[in-house]
C-alpha cells in the first residue's frame, strides 16, 4: 500500500465486470416425457404428425438443437410440447429416428446431392400409363433401380389399359421377377388393393400417368383434383404438389407424391443394384476386381453364368437395362 490507498483494489474496483455464464455443454436434454410420431405431411415448415394410439394430428416444428439434419415424410420421430392437436397449437420435433429405409433420388444423374422422398416405406409402386401419355419405359427402369437401391419392395401399376394392351411392357418386366397389376379406366381395383393392404407403399410416376385418379379411388376422401395431359407436349399438369400420407381404408398407407419429370441416380452404384438380385450377386463374386457387370467388361462372370446356363440370359439382359438405365433418361 502506497500513498494511502491500495492501488491494486482501486483498479477491480472500477475493471470491466466479468461475464458470469454457464460452462458449456454438450449434454442435450432427454426429453423424457417426449412422445413417439409419424410425419405425414410436410409444408413450409411446419410438419404434419400422427401422434398417440388415437393417431391425433398435430402441428409440429423442427426444433433447433437438430440443426441441418432434416425430417421427411415418413420419419418416425420423438415430439415434445402442446401434442393435444387442438387448433393454433405447436409441438416440437426433438428427435428423429433410424430410418428402416430411405427412398433417394438426386436432380440429375451428375449431381451429388441425395434428396430422400420418402423415409420408412416398404414399397414402391411405379405408376405408368400404357397411353396418354405413352408409357416410358426407361424411367419405369430409373424407378426400379431407385426401389431395390432403398431396399423396397418394387410393383409395377399400369393404368389405362382400355387404351393399350399391357403385354409388351409386362414382358420386358417379367425376368426382373417384379409383381405387375394392370388397371383400366373405371376398373376394379381388387387386385391393386390386395398388393397394397397392409403396407406403406409409395406412389410414384410422371405426371399424367392417372395417379391421382388411384389415390381417389382408393381412398375416396382423398379429394384430389386430377389433371389432364396437354395434347401437344404429351405431359400431364402436376395435380399433387407435396408428398402426404393417406390411410387406406381396407388397411396399410400410401404416400401421395408430386409428378416427376425424371429420377437422378448419380447415388447408385453397380454393386448397390447387384445387391437387389441375390441369384446375380451370387454368381459375380467371381467378377475381376472392378467389374461393373455391363457387357462390355472383359471376363464378367455373368456372361460365364448365361453360358454354362446357371443364370437365365432375358434376366442377366435385363439387369444390365437397369445399369445402363442410370446414364440418362
Amino acid at each position: 500500500m502506497t500513498g494511502g490507498y491500495d492501488e491494486e483494489r482501486l483498479h477491480q474496483q472500477f475493471d470491466r465486470p466479468r461475464r458470469r455464464t454457464r460452462p458449456r455443454t454438450k449434454d442435450r436434454p432427454r426429453h423424457a416425457d417426449a412422445e413417439d410420431a409419424w410425419v405425414v405431411g410436410i409444408d413450409r415448415g411446419r410438419y404434419t404428425l400422427l401422434v398417440g394410439d388415437d393417431d391425433r394430428r398435430v402441428t409440429a416444428m423442427k426444433s433447433r438443437p437438430l440443426g441441418r439434419k432434416g425430417v421427411v415424410v415418413g420419419d418416425r420421430v420423438r415430439v415434445v410440447g402442446d401434442t393435444s392437436g387442438r387448433p393454433d397449437t405447436l409441438a416440437r420435433i426433438v428427435d428423429v429416428e433410424e430410418r428402416s429405409t430411405v427412398l433417394r433420388r438426386t436432380a440429375d444423374d451428375d449431381e451429388t446431392h441425395e434428396r430422400v422422398v420418402v423415409a420408412n416405406a416398404d414399397q414402391l409402386v411405379v405408376v405408368t400409363a400404357l397411353a396418354d401419355p405413352p408409357p416410358r419405359p426407361r424411367l419405369v427402369d430409373r424407378c426400379l433401380v431407385a426401389a431395390y437401391d432403398a431396399g423396397m419392395t418394387p410393383l409395377v401399376c399400369l393404368t389405362k389399359a382400355d387404351l393399350a394392351d399391357p403385354a409388351p411392357l409386362a414382358e420386358q418386366l417379367a425376368p426382373l421377377h417384379v409383381d405387375v397389376v394392370v388397371t383400366e379406366r373405371g376398373g376394379d381395383l381388387a387386385m391393386l388393393r390386395e398388393r397394397l393392404r397392409g403396407r406403406t407403399s409409395v406412389l410414384v410416376g410422371h405426371s399424367g400417368v392417372g395417379k391421382s385418379t388411384l389415390v381417389n379411388a382408393l381412398v375416396p376422401d382423398a379429394e384430389l383434383t386430377t389433371g389432364h395431359v396437354n395434347e401437344v407436349t404429351g405431359r400431364g399438369r402436376h395435380t399433387s404438389t407435396a408428398a402426404r400420407v393417406l390411410a387406406l381404408p381396407f388397411g396399410g398407407w400410401i404416400v401421395d407424391t408430386p409428378g416427376i419429370r425424371s429420377f437422378g441416380l448419380a447415388h447408385v452404384s453397380a454393386d448397390g443394384l447387384l445387391a437387389a438380385f441375390g441369384d446375380l450377386k451370387e454368381v459375380a463374386v467371381d467378377c475381376p476386381r472392378g467389374c461393373q457387370h455391363t457387357a462390355s467388361d472383359p471376363e464378367c462372370a455373368l456372361d460365364a453364368a448365361v453360358a454354362d446356363g446357371r443364370v437365365d440370359a432375358a434376366r442377366v439382359d435385363s439387369f444390365r437395362r437397369l445399369l445402363a438405365s442410370r446414364e440418362g433418361e
